[in-house]
């Protein structure tokens, strides 16, 4: 029988199972191929999250020893507010284990380590076409009606 899914802090020796829950992220988003992040990149976002002094935290969703899920947040200060907020950067399943609270289960944990560390505000955002996903945060969030503009520079 097989074993519900914990959803854990990421560990140093994750490395290897969490890389391809990251590349199936980035290749969602259509950074694979020849356009994917450098391994730079990828090492320093690793390195980022068991350094102490840096505010990016990943939790990861396990069973029997795999990885399914993966979600990456970070707290900053805002201009509005007196406590910091939490933005979940990055959330993400294999397709296996989509459908099964996964998901859910993984932004659960991100409002949990949030209130933990005196935030009041969760966020996210998302590309306009992830209509499957959106189906889940509109049962665990509000949208907020804001439509991000960026410039790279």
């Amino acid at each position: 029988m097989t074993k519900p899914f914990a959803i854990r802090p990421a560990r140093k020796a994750d490395f290897s199972a969490w890389l391809p829950l990251w590349e199936g992220y980035n290749a969602f988003y259509g950074r694979s191929g020849s356009i994917a992040l450098p391994m730079h990149i990828t090492q320093t976002t690793w390195q980022r999250f068991f350094d102490a002094y840096e505010p990016v935290h990943a939790l990861v969703a396990e069973q029997d020893g795999n990885l399914l899920g993966l979600a990456h947040y970070l707290f900053h200060r805002s201009t509005i507010q007196l406590e910091p907020s939490c933005y979940l950067q990055d959330l993400f399943t294999n397709e296996s284990a989509r459908g099964k609270g996964v998901g859910r289960a993984l932004i659960e944990a991100v409002y949990q380590a949030a209130s933990e560390a005196g935030c009041q505000r969760v966020y996210w955002q998302t590309h306009e076409t992830n209509a499957t996903a959106m189906q889940l945060y509109d049962k665990v969030a509000e949208k907020s009606g804001f439509i991000v503009y960026r410039k790279f520079v």
